[in-house]
């Protein structure tokens, strides 16, 4: 292979292998994501054995000096937005990285050639899986107190709950009917995004990416029998919130993979508004806080007394349906369990990490 060439091969497997290290990295220090990481891992030292036999001599035509491209750069290669906006380019360095260096092999070695072709297919399928759980970071972090809306569950009527929740101070408000036909659904969910939008509440539609997307909601929240969540993000797009409810912490690993913006954990405690023949607890709670990265939203029976049980898990914030809608005063309630959330952390300040992830109550 003539000097030139073999310059073009040194510099696109020192290319490769940099943007290959960033990605591995993501998913072993931010996802904890150990089979990911093993994949990549192992497209490294296969991209080393494909291009070995000439990297050796590649080398000693390298000339940095006097490389006219050094010099060349646009103001994006200088900043990064934001955490996947590093990894994202880091996917695409490597794809171009990888192209060029298989094209290149091709004049010495169509097979070798033919196994990069293999690496770069294989990376094209990690890429995907990896940009599922880049998410922006704001969607969903500032989120205090979340409540669940169930007519069924409303002591008065939902719509006036709505508004009293709103008026406690909500951070988020779900609307959750199971039963009800499309046409009711959207025209309920409309009437809740109108209600939200105009007081600055994230309104997030149960089970139903669909209306969610029509109601204009700000996402939608699935369960383990429902739509997968990455399905689901194809519906609602990546700029709305999906939730997931998960009960062990494989399924909230998968969530994660599958791009949730939370997750659900629970049942913590039983609930009168929805019986369940099992309870995670408290210790899945803690589980949660200590490994999963993005926010969590634990079910079932959370209440002003057992509140501080649920933060001093690791857990900031907290949703509930029976603690609010279930009472005489919505909006005293709301603004009750707000205002001890946030005595709550202001005593844990300095001792324990609050407010990374979410619980929630039904």
């Amino acid at each position: 292979m003539e000097p030139s060439a073999l310059r073009i091969l040194d510099a696109n497997a020192n290319r490769a292998r940099e943007a290959l290290r960033v990605v591995e990295d993501y998913t072993r220090f931010y996802l904890n994501h150990q089979p990911l990481c093993a994949e990549l891992k192992g497209l490294r030292h296969d991209l080393t054995a494909a291009t070995g036999p000439w990297l050796g001599d590649a080398i000693l035509f390298r000339d940095t000096p006097g490389d006219v491209g050094t010099t060349v750069a646009t103001l994006a290669e200088g900043a990064r937005a934001d955490l996947p906006a590093v990894v994202t380019a880091a996917g695409k360095r490597l794809g171009e990285a990888l192209r060029t260096i298989e094209e290149y092999l091709k004049i010495d070695s169509p097979e070798a050639a033919a196994r990069v072709e293999s690496i770069r297919y294989r990376f094209y399928d990690i890429e995907l899986r990896v940009a599922r759980t880049l998410r922006p970071v704001n969607l969903f972090w500032d989120v205090e107190l979340y409540v669940l809306i169930t007519e069924s569950a409303c002591n008065l009527a939902w719509k006036d709950v709505v508004d009293a929740a709103i008026d406690g101070d909500v951070d988020c408000i779900q609307l959750r009917e199971k039963e009800l036909e499309g046409g009711e659904l959207l025209e309920r969910a409309i009437w809740v995004a109108d209600r939200c939008q105009l007081a600055g509440v994230r309104f997030l539609v149960n089970d139903r990416p669909d209306i969610a997307v029509l109601a204009g909601a700000d996402g939608v929240h699935v369960g383990q029998g429902d739509l997968p969540a990455a399905e689901a993000r194809k519906i609602v797009g990546s700029g709305k919130i999906v939730g997931v409810s998960t009960h062990n912490i494989e399924q909230a690993r998968r969530a994660v993979m599958d791009g949730a913006d939370y997750i659900g954990v629970g049942p913590i405690f039983k609930s009168p508004t929805k019986p369940r023949d099992f309870v995670a607890g408290l210790e899945y709670a803690t589980q949660i806080a200590n490994e999963i990265k993005v926010p969590a939203v634990a079910i079932a029976g959370i209440t002003e007394e057992n509140l501080e049980q649920v933060l001093e898990t690791g857990i900031g914030a907290v949703a509930v349906t029976a603690a609010v809608a279930g009472c005489d005063d919505p909006a005293g309630a709301t603004r009750r369990m707000k205002q001890r959330i946030k005595e709550f952390k202001k005593r844990s300040a300095g001792n324990m990490t609050v407010g990374r992830t979410f619980l929630s109550a039904q």
